[in-house]
């Protein structure tokens, strides 16, 4: 098949929900989805109310029999709970979690794509990160139980994921490899979470497609090793330099910071283009590539398009509330719009890019004034206990709880909690107490440009604004999407450019 030219990429914590991917996919190119906590947004939005009812309507598809049903008696409130009421959480993952969580997993992803496809006949993608291991086995499950035709990864080496779909995709048993600190490598075969489609399914498992598999690699080194070396077949790359927002991959090398304190990057971690190229797989460039030019320089270079993430992040189909959107404009706008690249943030150790935003856990005050709380757990480190059982650890935590199992002092210095704040971007936040969750907002350096975007005096834009804007045209009509082939002409004859028609 022809590959849509853009991607959209999989961000935060339902900032990439399924209303963002659907308006994508409706246009001809690739939405996509971040599976990310979706089992805590599922419970928390069900907690809501889950105002239009398309929750609901969701699980009402949900094809094996019983866990629709009890995910909503567990979870869904009626009217919506009280704003000042905290949301009721759901369990931590562990290696051997609970049939409850499971149930709540595989549900939240079938949910979040089926309700991305539904309507009409594109594409949509879920991206996971390799960082959170021990929920992808379910996640995958549900959202190729809702069709999802293609599984983004990165954040990580994601060896054994093409193995792990074709195994989901013809019913069998799958199990994933999870990393612990401390462990000892004969022991490591039992450090591994399992999942089984016929037991969950009681029963005959449902015909599913494998979907593609893209890989987001940094370097040639990388894709190369993934090509040859994982456990199936890896369908294409996702290029991501240092300007891409998220997690960012360390430099090479020991980490140095420039007079602000971010990592420096230099010429070795600028991915070799050429090398990708010659693997024979399609690839896509990402990291502020969001402009007609950069769009007709990567399809110049053999690419088969451009991944954005951080325009259709302040879009208006986007999951980010409305008040840090409108921010964000006015900032991009005025010339204000920044980014700093953390290198301490995230509790994965990756640098971490965190939009400057005063009330949010940007500004050192506001973190902090928070209290240290890990009651989520997506990004906990599992680690060797003394007796030999695994426990579990977060950078995040309070500092004492990391020291007494087994963590210094210095990891802990500068971590934030990315899971509740980056729920609370998207109108998830907890009450910790009287103390509502600050948002923690992540963006790439293309934040600066949004206001490329805005047409006229319009103080907003939508998600196929920024597909019209990178292909350099005026409209596509959603009834008559253009199949990526014929995209590639009108760009042809638009952008004077002899595009690539390959992919």
């Amino acid at each position: 098949m022809s590959h849509p030219i853009i991607i959209q990429g999989g961000m935060g914590v339902a900032v990439s929900g399924w209303p963002l991917a659907k308006a994508v996919s409706q246009q001809g190119q690739l939405g996509v989805v971040s599976g990310t906590l979706m089992s805590v947004v599922l419970a928390r939005r069900l907690q809501q109310g889950d105002p239009g009812g398309h929750l609901q309507r969701a699980l009402r598809h949900f094809p094996i029999p019983g866990v629709a049903e009890r995910v909503l008696k567990t979870w869904f409130v009626a009217g919506g709970k009280p704003g000042s009421l905290p949301f009721k959480s759901a369990p931590m993952p562990v290696l051997d979690s609970s049939p409850e969580l499971i149930e709540l997993t595989v549900a939240a992803n079938f949910v979040e794509v089926f309700l991305a496809k539904e309507g009409h006949s594109g594409v949509v993608g879920i991206n996971l990160l390799e960082k959170i291991q021990i929920p992808t086995l379910p996640s995958l499950f549900g959202a190729m139980l809702a069709g999802v035709d293609y599984v983004l990864m990165g954040a990580g080496i994601p060896r054994a994921i093409p193995g792990v779909l074709d195994q989901l995709s013809r019913g069998e048993a799958a199990e994933l490899p999870v990393d612990v600190a401390g462990a000892d490598p004969a022991s490591t075969a039992s450090a591994k979470v399992t999942f089984d489609p016929k037991a969950f399914c009681k029963g005959a498992v449902p015909v599913l497609k494998r979907p593609y598999f893209l890989a987001i690699v940094s370097s040639a080194t990388l894709a190369l090793t993934l090509a040859r070396k994982s456990t199936g077949r890896v369908d294409g790359f996702v290029v991501e330099g240092e300007l891409a927002g998220g997690h960012n991959a360390p430099p090479r090398g020991p980490m140095q910071l420039n007079t602000v304190g971010e990592p420096v990057y230099g010429p070795r971690d600028i991915p070799d283009i050429g090398k990708i190229r010659e693997i024979g797989l399609p690839f896509w460039i990402a990291g502020a590539h969001a402009t007609k030019e950069t769009l007709a320089m990567s399809l110049q270079l053999g690419a088969t398009g451009v991944q954005v993430g951080t325009a259709f992040a302040f879009c208006e189909e986007s999951g980010i509330t409305a008040p840090i959107k409108s921010q964000a404009r006015a900032l991009s706008v005025a010339g204000k719009a920044g980014v700093f690249t953390d290198p301490l943030a995230s509790p994965t150790g990756f640098p971490f890019k965190v939009f400057q935003l005063n009330d949010s856990l940007s500004n050192p005050a506001r973190y902090a004034g928070r209290p240290r709380v890990c009651d989520l757990g997506y990004l906990r480190q599992a680690y060797t206990k003394s007796d030999g059982t695994v426990g579990y650890r977060c950078a995040g935590e309070p500092v004492e709880n990391f020291i007494r199992k087994g963590g210094t002092r210095e990891e802990t210095a500068g971590r934030k909690c990315l899971c509740n704040g980056l729920l609370a971007t998207v109108g998830l936040g907890q009450m910790q107490g009287n103390y509502p969750e600050p948002a923690l907002v992540t963006a790439g350096n293309d934040v600066a440009h949004l206001s490329r975007y805005l047409r006229g005096n319009r103080t907003t834009y939508s998600a196929a604004d920024v597909i019209y804007v990178l292909l350099n045209i005026e409209t596509i009509d959603p009834k008559k999407v253009a199949p990526p082939i014929k995209l590639r002409k009108i760009l042809k004859k638009t952008l004077g450019k002899s595009v690539s028609s390959r992919g």
